[in-house]
């Protein structure tokens, strides 16, 4: 009828509007459109726009679906009215839809837009849906054909980004994400918008300059349009040939040859041009193997004073450079013809869905500027060979439209991709685009997991032994070579390093000095800690009381009745034995307090033996003067405990005689380090 407007009805999805679409439609018209899909399948509708005048109850003007197509269809519903939401879809019981659309007399109404795919689809949205209309930051969405229209704007281009005002399918037109005669699937992704969107003309589809917006939106999908080499120069010269060679000489008499290897995209200078301008000329690229070709860019002759350009043209592709075949889209009958050039300079895209599989490529200019001019860069990436079932061709979309709705059909319904002579060209590949985010593979995210992970324990071990190492140095710098290791520095072990030789500034001793006769008695390897050691230090009794029981090497008063004798001292004498200095054991509560050991020369003491090396002691009675010494030995000097007596040169025990006692308090006193053991005198 009189009332379609713009229509592809392909063979699982398509797009129908009224007529004037989105003007207001005009009166008394009629549109029926037949919608038909594979056996099996049930059809479902979407109102993506409906307007339709409701002031005589849906009587003159209307929309109504049915079930079936002809005589034999049932009614789904009628409906009318003006911004009418149609909430969900319309869903039918068969295979096929009659949709009939009926104006009558009104003043306003814009008429509808609908899509309809099969029922699989679920997530089904129309030409007229925007980013805006979604708050996910990501998701997935089927586009329907026919989303090509004129009615619709976008803004922006690959790899930047989309404005969220443009329409989502269209723009995945624009991006070679779906094709426009087939539709199909799209991965959005949502992301902070850009102070500007650049304006391109690829796949038909004019994308405009758009100011700043709040977001934009990109396609993923899993990659494949890099270079090929072109551009590059990855394809050599001789790879690269043509039908002829414009070749002519200048005003100045110079001959100028605009040869084929000249159509590389952006490369300064001349393109190539054919020598003469008709539909039988064409340039042919080598690629040296079969790759898997998914875009073309092109250009004019870049040069201003030769405005060529080719303003439209065929694919052709072969494996062996003899039997050739025009590049068809899925269920077309004709042989797709591709929008070139507008002007010289613009790089105009167009992509191939699905991808062509080939090793030879031919472009065949059908219209042109002045002369056959051109450069040009191919996209696509490497092809593994591999076998995959045939498909079988979907029946040829249907179009149902007026004399001028058919001119326009045929300015989206190109020709088709026949390549079913070999198995592995035959299948529908993914759609792949590497100017937008790739999706990321199993393989991929597993690895993407597996590395960080790695990284940081590898990093925490080698951190941990750095540290260890660090701390182990710094324990060495820190522990002398006579200190106590550091696990052996807490509890009662604290009171074995006053027997060690070491300087502790814990205690502040009388420095002891040794006579040269003491040192030649000393073993060879005990000379050096005898010149090392600076201070003797013994243990100070820290509370009072009675001495239970002192071994031969404390600092205290032996036990009543046992007499203190040299000859006790036969571990200090043994040659053999290793000496180890004994610790004071404390006192009871109850007692006499001892004073510091004192210790003095006592060569001369009258109960010493003769042949006995001298000891350290300290007499009890206070103000007796020690008697001569006999022997080479140095004095320890000290200080004493008691301030009772300015004259007492000793502290007296208490519970013991006073001064002037007969019998001498001697107490024997450990001496720092071990004395060479000398001959005793019985």
């Amino acid at each position: 009828g009189d009332g379609c407007g713009h229509t592809l009805l392909g063979p699982e999805s398509g797009t129908l509007a009224s007529i004037n679409y989105p003007q207001t439609s005009p009166n008394s018209t009629v549109c029926e459109w037949e919608i038909r899909v594979k056996p099996g399948q049930r059809i479902q509708l979407k109102f993506g726009d409906f307007d339709i005048d409701d002031s005589d109850s849906c009587h003159s003007s209307y929309l109504r679906v049915h079930n079936g197509i002809g005589p034999t269809r049932t009614e789904i519903g009628k409906y009318c009215g003006f911004g009418f939401q149609m909430g969900g879809l319309i869903t039918s019981k068969s295979n096929e839809v009659t949709v009939q659309f009926m104006s009558g007399t009104h003043t306003s109404g814009r008429g509808f837009l609908a899509a309809y795919s099969t029922t699989d689809k679920s997530d089904l949205i129309t030409c007229l849906d925007n980013a805006s209309h979604f708050s996910e930051p990501e998701f997935n969405k089927y586009c329907p054909a026919g989303c090509v229209i004129p009615f619709a704007d976008i803004s922006g281009t690959i790899p930047h980004g989309y404005r969220d005002s443009s329409s989502l399918c269209m723009a995945g037109v624009h991006a070679g994400v779906v094709s426009n005669t087939l539709g199909g699937q799209i991965n959005v992704v949502i992301s902070k918008g850009i102070p500007y969107y650049e304006g391109s003309l690829a796949n038909n589809v004019t994308s405009k300059v758009g100011p700043l917006s709040t977001s934009l939106f990109t396609f993923k999908t899993s990659g494949c349009y890099g270079t090929l080499g072109m551009e590059s120069g990855v394809i050599p010269d001789a790879q690269i040939t043509a039908s002829s060679i414009l070749e002519w000489s200048d005003q100045t008499g110079q001959v100028n040859i605009w040869k084929p290897e000249n159509a590389r995209l952006k490369r300064v200078g001349p393109p190539w041009a054919a020598f003469i301008s008709d539909e039988h000329q064409w340039l042919q690229i080598d690629l040296n193997k079969e790759k898997r070709i998914t875009g073309i860019i092109t250009t004019g002759s870049t040069l201003a004073e030769y405005y060529y350009y080719v303003s439209a043209y065929r694919i052709l592709y072969s494996d062996d450079a003899q039997k050739w075949t025009v590049y068809r889209e899925p269920g077309m009958d004709k042989d797709k013809i591709f929008q070139g050039n507008t002007e010289l300079y613009q790089e105009v895209r167009n992509n191939f869905i699905p991808p062509i599989i080939a090793r030879f490529f031919r472009i065949n200019p059908l219209k042109w500027h002045q002369k056959i001019a051109m450069k040009v860069e191919l996209l696509g990436c490497q092809f593994s060979i591999g076998r995959a079932p045939k498909i079988t061709m979907p029946p040829p979309p249907q179009n149902k439209n007026d004399d001028k709705n058919d001119d326009f059909s045929d300015d989206f319904i190109h020709s088709v991709k026949t390549s079913l002579q070999t198995d592995k060209t035959t299948f529908t590949p993914e759609i792949k685009n590497t100017t937008v985010t790739p999706s990321v593979t199993k393989d991929v995210a597993l690895a993407a997991v597996l590395v960080p992970v790695l990284v940081m324990v590898f990093t925490t071990l080698i951190l941990i032994l750095v540290c260890a190492w660090h701390w182990r140095n710094r324990k060495k710098k820190t522990e002398g070579t006579y200190d106590l290791p550091y696990w052996d520095r807490a509890g009662w072990w604290k009171g074995m390093k006053q027997f060690l030789p070491t300087k502790s500034a814990e205690h502040e001793e009388t420095p002891v000095r040794y006579s040269s006769s003491e040192i030649s008695h000393l073993r060879p390897r005990e000379v050096p800690t005898m010149l090392q050691t600076e201070s003797a230090e013994y243990a100070q009794p820290l509370v009072g009381g009675i001495v239970g029981t002192l071994h031969q090497r404390s600092t205290f008063k032996p036990e009543e009745g046992k007499e203190a004798s040299y000859a006790d001292l036969d571990p200090y004498n043994s040659p053999i034995q290793e000496v180890y200095h004994a610790y004071a054991e404390p006192l009871p509560i109850t007692g006499p307090e001892y004073a510091t050991p004192i210790i003095m020369d006592m060569s001369s003491h009258p109960s010493t033996p003769l042949g006995v090396p001298s000891v350290s002691t300290f007499k009890a009675a206070a103000g007796n003067q020690a008697p001569p010494l006999v022997g080479t030995y140095n004095k320890l000097l000290s200080r004493t405990d008691s301030t009772s007596s300015a004259q007492a040169l000793y502290d007296t025990p208490k519970g013991q005689p006073g001064p002037g006692a007969a019998d001498e308090l001697v107490y024997q006193v450990p001496q720092s380090v071990a004395h060479s053991t000398g001959s005793k005198d019985e």
